[in-house]
């Protein structure tokens, strides 16, 4: 998962839109030497992971439980608090960037101006995929990479530590590296498939997860107001041809309804 960025030019296409880009604090640029010998178990992965979502959460705007990007979030996800043996807890962060992630400690966060361009069949599907990646634990390996990073292991001193108490300019470092880890495209791929049959499970409408990746493919395409964007899931197949996978799916599962040319909203679609 990367974090998005889009530019103010495109932003500003949504009306109505209060909110600034993520903060992750004045993390110090420690810089790792590469490490993979930790030994380091699910019980590291959800101590540090709730150590990234809390310096996060207290550097960054949270919807209150009235808000309506909170109303909308618990309306779609208030009854899979508990999903496929995972206690998860959702926030809405009021940011620019467009986003969404989830950790191994069953924290997702949601940003507004992702949930400003999609709709709820969209955000169904796209954290979906999130949770998928918890549930696979690729959360773990992304969780530990950061760690080491922030921590400036290497590969020596690494082998035979225990995870050690980071400093808050550690933990900025390590919530800032976790944001910009990519998974490999077999756990992209793998998450894509969790968060169809996620869909399907459910009865929701899995051509939800086909448009949102036409939106992320129309988000990412050239020109100068998406200058400045990452691409969403950048370590996999493009948005594009994810999408045609989900359509080749739905269609032999007698669940496609062709939802006609996908475009991006004009306003925000949060109310």
């Amino acid at each position: 998962m990367k974090k998005i960025l889009i530019s103010a030019l495109l932003i500003s296409a949504f009306s109505g839109v209060q909110a600034q880009k993520i903060n992750l604090g004045k993390a110090a640029g420690v810089v790792s030497k590469g490490a993979s010998a930790l030994s380091f178990s699910n019980a590291d992965a959800v101590k540090l992971s709730k150590e990234s979502v809390d310096y996060m959460d207290k550097n960054n705007p949270i919807a209150g439980p009235k808000d309506p990007y909170t109303v909308r979030l618990n309306k779609l996800f208030g009854k899979h608090k508990s999903q496929d043996g995972l206690n998860l807890n959702y926030k809405v962060y009021k940011v620019k960037d467009i986003n969404a992630f989830a950790c191994a400690d069953g924290s997702v966060r949601v940003f507004s101006s992702l949930m400003d361009i999609m709709t709820d069949d969209e955000l169904l599907a796209v954290i979906g995929h999130e949770i998928g990646h918890v549930k696979n634990e690729d959360t773990k390996d992304a969780i530990k990479s950061a760690y080491l990073k922030a921590a400036a292991l290497d590969a020596a001193s690494s082998a035979s530590s225990t995870v050690a108490t980071l400093n808050e300019s550690q933990v900025g470092k390590m919530a800032n590296e976790f944001l910009d880890a990519s998974h490999s495209k077999k756990q992209e791929s793998q998450a894509d498939t969790y968060s169809y049959d996620f869909m399907k499970a459910n009865n929701y409408n899995v051509v939800g997860a086909y448009t949102a990746f036409k939106k992320l493919a129309l988000l990412s395409e050239g020109g100068t107001a998406q200058s400045g964007f990452q691409k969403m899931f950048n370590s996999h197949p493009d948005s594009n041809k994810r999408a045609e996978a989900v359509k080749k799916r739905a269609e032999k599962d007698g669940l496609w309804k062709d939802p006609g040319t996908v475009t991006l909203p004009t306003t925000k679609l949060t109310k």
